[in-house]
């Protein structure tokens, strides 16, 4: 709407222009043109009183009636002549010709004051521009006003898609328009949206069942490698081989439950909340694992850091920023953890920094062949820091890749 009025305002305003360019020109060519009309009448008058034998009175400037002894070439021009009347200098239009009448040559000059006649042109000219300006300003609103009314249905429409969500069972509402094509366009706007919740809803069930589904079997199998590798008449061999399945099915059954974890997570399936004590989580977490991990981690509290969250939630996003750091710390260094100012940073030693941390978070980015892939678990703590809108980070610094989640920050979480 602002682009179509915007190109009618510099549409009209070059007409405009042009317009009063072109009344201009021609208004003047009528003046002039009545001017040696009225000239060639006077001229006329002059010759057909001459002729009948009249001798009109020179009345200067305007008629001057001169014997001369020989006839020139007709001719006009603009001169300046003193108007005692006016006491000042003013322009005439002047037209001399040269007759032969009953035996006797004269030189015939009529003169006609063009002054008001330029007076006459300007006033002609201002008076449209003023006319063609309020008519321009009139229109300008009118085409606004109706381009707003018209327009209205669109932008309301407009801002329905843009809060239009997938987890609302309402459908769209979008106004009606009188116009053709927004008619169409809203027709289909509310089958795009339908199907897409559709589409959305199927997908959603299915990856649930899916979820739900395997754990059952997964579980049954492990049950049974169990059995077997108690079972006293397996081999060596046999057991190893076993235990090797026994653990791709525990991976299989972790890789499930973390799928199951991020799909409710997109579902925004997490409502619960309280206040969680991270600081003392994180120590609890990492008694644990300095039970079962070769390496040291070591903790450091300025203060502790409260956060309003999923108590479950809160477990996975700690955990998971510190089994990141054990697994992926290079030659068994120390892991550091540090509490302060509300934002938990979690380091550990590394050779050389992410080429594209920007892909840190993305599900099984692999920086190598090399080097084993982040996983799921990076994955899953970018999604719940953005469901709380919590904000986390990623620095190498001294030979440590360092991620920081800042519990202060103040971008609106998603709801």
């Amino acid at each position: 709407m602002r682009k179509a009025s915007k190109s009618f305002l510099w549409a009209s305003m070059l007409l405009m222009v042009l317009s009063t360019i072109a009344l201009f020109f021609y208004v003047r060519w009528l003046l002039e043109q009545e001017v040696e009309e009225e000239l060639f009448s006077a001229e006329a008058r002059i010759e057909s009183a001459l002729m009948a034998g009249q001798h009109p009175s020179s009345l200067a400037p305007i008629i001057e009636i001169k014997e001369v002894n020989e006839l020139k070439t007709p001719f006009t021009k603009d001169t300046v002549i003193y108007d005692p009347s006016q006491d000042e200098m003013e322009l005439f239009r002047e037209l001399s010709t040269y007759k032969r009448i009953n035996n006797k040559s004269y030189k015939i000059s009529v003169r006609v004051l063009v002054v008001e006649t330029n007076q006459i042109l300007w006033a002609i000219i201002l008076s449209y521009i003023v006319i063609i300006f309020l008519v321009f300003v009139f229109q300008f609103y009118l085409n606004k006003s109706s381009n707003k009314k018209i327009w209205n249905p669109f932008f309301h429409n407009l801002e329905q898609m843009k809060k239009f969500s997938l987890l609302s069972k309402e459908p769209i509402q979008l106004l009606d328009s009188e116009i053709l094509e927004f008619s169409e366009l809203n027709k289909e706007i509310a089958l795009l949206t339908g199907k897409v919740r559709d589409d959305y809803e199927n997908l959603k069930q299915y990856t649930e069942d899916v979820s739900h589904e395997l754990q059952t079997p997964l579980a049954i199998i492990q049950a049974k490698i169990e059995n077997i590798i108690n079972d006293q008449t397996v081999t060596e061999v046999q057991f190893n081989q076993l235990a090797s399945i026994q653990k791709d099915i525990q991976r299989l059954t972790q890789l499930n439950k973390r799928l199951a974890l991020l799909t409710k997570l997109e579902n925004l399936q997490f409502t619960h909340r309280e206040n969680i004590d991270i600081t003392d989580l994180v120590a609890q977490i990492i008694a644990n694992f300095n039970e079962i991990s070769t390496i040291s981690l070591t903790f450091g509290k300025t203060n502790d850091i409260i956060a309003t969250m999923d108590p479950y939630l809160a477990e996975i996003l700690c955990n998971n920023i510190i089994s990141n750091a054990i697994k992926h710390s290079a030659h068994k260094k120390p892991i550091n953890i540090e509490a302060k100012d509300m934002v938990l940073s979690v380091s550990n030693f590394g050779l050389k920094p992410i080429t594209n941390p920007q892909h840190l978070f993305t599900r099984f980015y692999r920086e190598t062949k090399e080097i084993k892939s982040t996983g799921l678990g990076l994955a899953i703590v970018k999604k719940i820091c953005d469901l709380y809108g919590y904000n986390i980070s990623y620095t190498y610094i001294n030979e440590h890749h360092c991620f920081s989640i800042d519990f202060g920050t103040t971008k609106p979480a998603r709801e």
